[in-house]
């Protein structure tokens, strides 16, 4: 154990953290997600919602100043009518200020193949995949 690190965050995480560079992507996956067959790199994080998780993450995780929009969601597949309330919590956490990306649903299966690595999550809310780019220490 170290001071100051939230226990939510695994060694392997905190790691992963650590080796991303200035534009490397990671995913928070929702209990739904194909996280194993879609990963470079995978990081199970059972038992934990996604929300708990990026409140831990964002105190060491820069997001990418040099993009527009540094943060993606799953967009809603057309036709669906369901209306994802964790995005509310998700701009909470990250800020009002900092644009989302709403990335269609195969868009995003294939993003997250790039992604440096993915994490996996019991999260149970539809909808609440989550990319965020690493910026750098000013």
């Amino acid at each position: 154990m170290l001071k100051g690190i939230p226990s939510i965050l695994s060694p392997d995480l905190m790691k992963t953290l650590m080796e991303m560079g200035h534009g490397d992507e990671i995913v928070l996956a929702d209990g739904n997600f194909p996280s194993a067959s879609n990963a470079k790199r995978i990081i199970r994080c059972d038992g934990h919602g996604i929300r708990e998780l990026l409140e831990a993450i964002m105190q060491f995780l820069p997001l990418d100043t040099y993009v527009d929009r540094p943060v993606a969601v799953m967009e809603v597949v057309p036709g669906d009518p369901f209306e994802p309330m964790i995005w509310k919590d998700y701009e909470t956490i990250i800020g009002s200020s900092v644009s989302i990306e709403y990335v269609e649903r195969f868009a995003f299966y294939e993003r997250a193949k790039e992604a440096f690595a993915i994490v996996a999550t019991s999260e149970k809310e539809l909808y609440a995949n989550i990319i965020l780019k690493k910026g750098v220490i000013g």
